[in-house]
């Protein structure tokens, strides 16, 4: 938790009730003058007048802004006692003294001298009070006028009861091993100093978002039991110059004072990028000026001496200066990549404990079935599931509800309310059964678990839910050439049945044209081109779209023909291979369409058995699925 105390010292209160309670003295004094003596009646000038010249009035007292005066009461003695605010009229000593009334001048107050004082005094106090406001929030406090310069890093110390630990993070087994390092040296540094060892100065996490960098971070605090500042690279960044180097220089200052400690410095991408970026060098941008300054503060500080650990976490570090990442300043980079199989079943493990799992939940199971989900992704899987579970009012999360929770992650929302027309629910399921019969046949081990034409997300009118059977990272000609086949299973589909196509099969042409794309430009899968890469290379690794971002080298107009012939004649292949298939398989093809038209969802063990019955193709199919590239440019 925070430990930044915001009370203020034991003197500084007593000073603040010391001068409010003059400021209240000083109001009572000026608006409140009678509040201290007795309350008196008060009448007009003329009926003072009135009274005095009927004898009525006993004796009087003559201020400057006040005159009070006591009236007889019936039996003749002196009685109450008036007040009058007196005009300017200078026959009214004379008025006095010939009607019989004893007068005087009324005494000056007793707390005049007080009331002076404090009008003296208070002003120039409040003045200095106001002053002295904007100073100490400047100084030390959060928002003030002259605290812009300050680091708003967050200090957090070890709590038994909330400290994070490496016990929390799971999936991330190598990076782990590379931070115990700088945790034995936090803990235990003279081992290290007494064999002549330099702990690293700066630790850059890299890896695509959601795979718990930060988190791993806050583990390597909870371990090593040391303060840990924490600070987005975001927040160095002000409007006005010099604000970001001097939030750099506080925050080391900061972090010198309470070392050993770790400072975390999250998007460090935001304050480091390369200062050679746009093609060209220099400039004087607020960026640049405190990227410098932490170039200057990392490579000034003497790790040995301070025992101030760097640590620092980004999913763009082909964008950070070169300087920054060089030895002595960052001199590891550790990947927090997405976990494995073994990784997502540990991860599902820690957030499965914060929910009622039912008696039939395989954790691993859902594992195989979440190939590509970083750990946050997981943990959302994990709460989606127990709020299906709860939205259905059952006690405990059920096998259905993560299957649920997967589909809901992978292909978005059930839209029960996009109502399809006959016509289009008819497309749809042929459509989405092509899918199914090819994937099932030329799939490349990955498995169809599901089939629907219940709308889904924002543009999906029904969908195939394709299975991996194991984590794979590498995949040859045939299967990418299978991939394509599949994805164009649902337009053949289309051609086979009702003779024409629609719209439906555009994000899969989309996806068929980019993979066989990539096949030639990238990977090097054609006999006529050769092992030749004519795409850039890809250096943004974490967070690729699934696009195809980088533009092709500058080729020639055959070269650039010849590329295109190739990536034709690959979904070409892969076309007329989808449609043998499904004539083959014409009587199937019927059957489980007009299945899932009834049905609208059909899965599993049910799925299976209907699948097992397609037919597979004649060598001479095969063969034209091999021979796409023998292409003729």
């Amino acid at each position: 938790m925070p430990i930044k105390d915001s009370r203020p010292p034991r003197s500084r209160q007593i000073l603040n009730w010391v001068f409010l309670a003059l400021s209240g003295l000083l109001v009572i004094s000026l608006f409140l003058p009678g509040s201290f003596g007795e309350s008196v009646p008060k009448t007009p000038y003329s009926m003072f007048i009135h009274q005095v010249e009927k004898h009525e009035v006993v004796r009087a007292q003559v201020g400057e802004n006040e005159i009070r005066y006591q009236v007889k009461d019936e039996s003749g003695e002196p009685g109450q006692v008036y007040s009058t605010t007196p005009i300017l009229d200078l026959q009214l000593p004379t008025v006095l003294q010939e009607n019989g009334v004893e007068f005087s001048a009324q005494p000056p107050p007793a707390n005049r001298w007080f009331t002076s004082l404090l009008g003296w005094v208070i002003p120039p106090l409040i003045f200095v009070a106001v002053w002295r406001f904007f100073l100490t929030r400047g100084a030390g406090g959060a928002g003030g006028a002259l605290s812009i310069g300050k680091s708003k890093a967050k200090v957090y110390v070890e709590d038994e009861a909330t400290k994070t630990t490496f016990e929390d993070v799971a999936g991330v087994e190598e990076a782990k091993t590379e931070l115990v390092e700088i945790v034995d040296f936090l803990k235990d540094s003279k081992r290290f100093k007494d064999i002549g060892a330099r702990i690293p100065k700066g630790v850059l996490l890299v890896g695509p978002p959601g795979t718990g960098k930060t988190l791993l971070a806050k583990a390597v605090a909870g371990e090593a039991g040391v303060p840990f500042f924490s600070i987005s690279g975001s927040e160095f960044i002000e409007m006005f110059v010099g604000v970001g180097s001097s939030r750099v220089r506080d925050l080391f200052e900061q972090a010198k004072k309470q070392a050993p400690c770790i400072i975390f410095i999250d998007e460090l991408d935001a304050i480091g990028k390369s200062r050679s970026s746009g093609g060209f060098y220099g400039g004087n941008d607020e960026r640049e000026q405190t990227l410098n300054q932490l170039l200057a503060e990392m490579d000034g500080f003497n790790a040995s001496e301070n025992t101030i650990i760097v640590l620092a976490a980004t999913n763009r570090p082909e964008t950070l200066d070169p300087a920054l990442l060089r030895p002595g300043r960052f001199d590891r980079q550790v990947l927090v990549d997405r976990p494995d199989l073994k990784g997502r079943l540990a991860i599902l493990e820690i957030h499965a404990k914060e929910v009622k799992l039912g008696e039939g939940v395989d954790l691993k199971t859902i594992a195989t079935r979440t190939p590509g989900f970083a750990g946050a992704d997981l943990a959302n899987l994990v709460n989606e599931a127990a709020l299906l579970a709860a939205r259905n009012h059952r006690q405990s999360v059920t096998q259905a509800d993560f299957a649920e929770a997967i589909e809901r992650v992978v292909a978005g929302l059930e839209k029960k309310s996009r109502v399809l027309n006959d016509k289009e629910k008819e497309i749809v399921a042929y459509h989405e059964v092509g899918h199914a019969m090819v994937g099932a046949v030329i799939a490349g081990g990955d498995t169809i678990e599901k089939i629907s034409i219940v709308p889904r997300g924002m543009a999906a009118l029904g969908y195939t839910l394709q299975l991996p059977t194991e984590d794979r990272f590498l995949r040859d000609e045939a299967e990418l050439k299978a991939q394509i086949a599949m994805m164009l299973g649902g337009r053949s589909a289309e051609e086979v049945v009702f003779g024409s196509i629609t719209t439906g099969a555009s994000n899969d042409l989309q996806r068929a044209t980019d993979l066989a794309e990539q096949m030639v430009t990238t990977y090097g899968m054609s006999q006529v081109l050769g092992p030749l890469a004519y795409e850039r290379g890809k250096q943004n690794n974490f967070l690729d779209n699934g696009m195809m971002p980088n533009a092709r080298r500058s080729v020639s107009e055959e070269t650039a023909r010849a590329i295109d012939a190739e990536v034709k004649g690959i979904v070409e292949a892969a076309h007329e291979t989808a449609l043998a298939l499904l004539r083959k398989n014409r009587d199937l093809l019927e059957t489980i369409a007009q299945q899932l038209l009834e049905d609208e969802v059909i899965e599993g063990s049910a799925l299976r058995q209907m699948l097992s019955q397609v037919q597979d193709l004649e060598e001479s199919s095969e063969a034209a699925l091999d021979n796409s590239e023998a292409v003729v440019v």
